[in-house]
């Protein structure tokens, strides 16, 4: 699947940790599932890294449904990175 692109998205305290809101990156040989990004989203900057060190503060969605670390990603596919929203 090399050469395949996906979408990562970032929002709240994770899009000020990276420095953007918004990335396409190469799916990475072998990856299946938003787990298996991780380490290459990490390595992508400090930022990156401080952002992501804790999957159990953050949620994820696949192309707008909610996921979980397992959830299985496609070329094409639009990953989002958000924290838990709370109400009041």
């Amino acid at each position: 699947m090399s050469g395949a692109m996906i979408n990562v998205l970032y929002f709240a305290w994770m899009r000020e940790h990276t420095g953007t809101a918004s990335e396409q990156i190469t799916l990475p040989d072998g990856a299946k599932t938003v787990g298996d990004l991780l380490p290459l989203l990490m390595s992508q900057s400090a930022g990156h890294a401080l952002a992501l060190k804790n999957m159990a503060a953050v949620r994820v969605a696949v192309n707008r449904n909610y996921g979980d670390l397992k959830t299985v990603v496609a070329a094409g596919d639009e990953i989002a990175f958000f924290p838990p929203v709370t109400g009041g």
